[in-house]
C-alpha cells in the first residue's frame, strides 16, 4: 500500500497541484479544505505525514498544529507546514508549536519532497525505502526481504505489511482497528477475525524454536511487536 499523507490546503489550485505532484512520488494524498476536517481526518486515517497550511478559515496552522500535538492519536505524525510567511519570528512560532519542518512559498516541488523524505527517514523509515531493523528482524523495504537470526522468511503480502507497522513502532500497541486501516486500508470489507488470523500467521512465521513469542498480545486493547515482553 502507497504511504498516506494528509494535505491540509484551501486553495483549490494548490491543492490540485500537492496532489498531483504526491501521487506521481508515489503517496496516496488524502484532502482537507480547513483545520476541523485536516483534524478529523488525521484522528481517522493516521497518516505517516501532514502537509499543512498555515493559512487557513476558521482555524490557522498554528492552531492546528496545537490540536494535533495534543492528542495522543495523532501527536507522533510528522507535520510540514507552507508558509508564505518568511519572518524568523513566524517560523520559530511554528516549530514551537509542534511543526517539524517549514517550506516558505513560493516553494519547488522537488524541495517540499525532499523535506518529506527527509522526516520520513526519521518517523516512518519504510515509507522512506529505509531497512528496519528490531532484534535479530531485518526488513528491507526496497527488496522487499525479511530476515530473522540470519534466515530468509517468506512472508505473504499481508503479513510482510503487518509486520512493517509493527517494526516502525517497535512495542507500540496497535488495536485490531487500526491494523486493519493500515494494512487493508480504510473501505475494505473485513472484519476484524482476519486482523487475528494474519497476526497468528505472522506470529507463526517469526516465532524461532524455543524462543519467545515475538507478538504479544494486549488483552482488550491489540497487538504489539515485542521482543523483549
Amino acid at each position: 500500500m502507497k504511504p498516506k499523507v494528509l494535505v491540509v490546503e484551501d486553495e483549490p489550485a494548490q491543492m490540485e497541484m500537492l496532489a498531483y505532484n504526491l501521487e506521481k512520488a508515489g503517496f496516496a494524498v488524502l484532502r482537507a479544505v480547513d483545520g476541523e476536517e485536516g483534524l478529523l481526518v488525521a484522528r481517522e486515517s493516521e497518516p505517516v505525514l501532514i502537509v499543512l497550511d498555515w493559512m487557513l478559515p476558521s482555524l490557522s496552522g498554528i492552531e492546528i498544529c496545537r490540536r494535533l500535538r495534543a492528542d495522543p492519536a495523532t501527536r507522533a505524525i510528522p507535520v510540514l507546514m507552507l508558509t508564505a510567511r518568511g519572518e524568523e519570528d513566524d517560523l520559530v512560532r511554528g516549530l514551537d508549536t509542534g511543526a517539524d519542518d517549514y517550506v516558505v512559498k513560493p516553494y519547488s516541488v522537488t524541495e517540499l519532497l525532499a523535506r518529506m523524505r527527509a522526516l520520513l527517514r526519521r518517523t516512518s523509515p519504510a515509507s522512506a525505502g529505509e531497512i528496519l531493523h528490531y532484534g535479530d528482524i531485518i526488513l528491507d523495504p526496497e527488496r522487499h526481504r525479511v530476515e530473522r537470526a540470519g534466515h530468509p522468511l517468506h512472508l505473504g503480502p499481508i503479513e510482510y505489511r503487518l509486520l512493517t507497522v509493527f517494526m516502525e513502532r517497535p512495542g507500540r500497541v496497535w488495536s485490531r482497528e487500526q491494523l486493519l486501516d493500515r494494512v487493508w486500508g480504510q473501505d475494505a470489507d473485513i472484519d476484524f477475525r482476519a486482523v487475528d488470523v494474519a497476526v497468528g500467521r505472522l506470529r507463526k512465521a517469526l516465532s524461532l524454536p524455543g524462543g519467545p513469542n515475538p507478538i504479544r498480545t494486549v488483552r482488550g486493547a491489540g497487538y504489539a511487536l515485542d521482543l523483549e515482553g
